[in-house]
């Protein structure tokens, strides 16, 4: 349940995109998931992000070991999301209507979590899938950690929900999670023209609310 939480956060306060001139994609994006730690690494073995595109609506798709896999769908343009997963064998599609959260609440989050980062280009670049990536020192300015971020500067960020302020689509980047560190790697990504049933609910998901979807969680534990 914190991790739904959490991802819906996360979701409700995106920073807005950047107004760069990018080159529109189509197509799938494939990520590796890894822990950071090598000693966890046997716990929590390598898994894999899948996004599709057609360059307005999004379909990410995720593996949780809590809930399975998780299927987000956002239009990046109408700013709605769905959340769609199983949870006490029924299958939820959690909607998100991010015009309606409060905008003061949204600027606050966003403020304060451009106030915690802070961003340096960095000289040189680094290959990712067979691309010349671009890199960024990213710094935590409560902890003082850095990370490099690699980016691609022609693509859009808002094909994934991290780094939104990258001036790019973020290639290689770092999540903290409860559980500990996980660094994100793109794969591949290939060009195509999508069957747009990807970006559609099936019939026997139940359309929620966020609240409603707690409610019937914990309404029958």
């Amino acid at each position: 349940m914190k991790n739904i939480t959490l991802f819906l956060f996360i979701l409700m306060t995106a920073s807005v995109f950047s107004q760069n001139e990018y080159k529109p994609f189509q197509g799938k994006l494939v990520y590796t998931i890894d822990i950071v730690d090598t000693a966890f690494q046997k716990m929590f073995p390598t898994k894999l992000m899948t996004i599709y595109t057609n360059d307005t609506i999004v379909r990410i798709e995720n593996e949780s070991d809590q809930l399975g896999k998780q299927v987000v769908i956002k239009h990046t343009v109408l700013n709605k999301s769905i959340l769609m997963l199983q949870a006490k064998n029924n299958y939820y599609a959690i909607q998100t209507d991010l015009n309606k959260v409060k905008v003061d609440s949204i600027d606050s989050n966003r403020t304060n979590r451009n106030n915690e980062l802070s961003y340096h280009k960095k000289w040189g670049k680094k290959h990712i899938a067979n691309m010349k990536a671009n890199r960024m020192k990213v710094t935590n300015n409560k902890t003082k950690q850095t990370i490099e971020v690699l980016y691609l500067k022609n693509y859009s960020p808002k094909y994934i929900d991290a780094y939104n302020d990258l001036p790019g689509l973020a290639v290689k980047y770092y999540i903290t999670t409860p559980d500990g560190t996980y660094v994100y790697t793109l794969i591949s990504m290939e060009y195509s023209v999508l069957n747009n049933d990807l970006f559609g609910v099936p019939s026997n998901y139940k359309r929620v609310s966020f609240s409603q979807f707690l409610d019937e969680i914990i309404g029958t534990n």
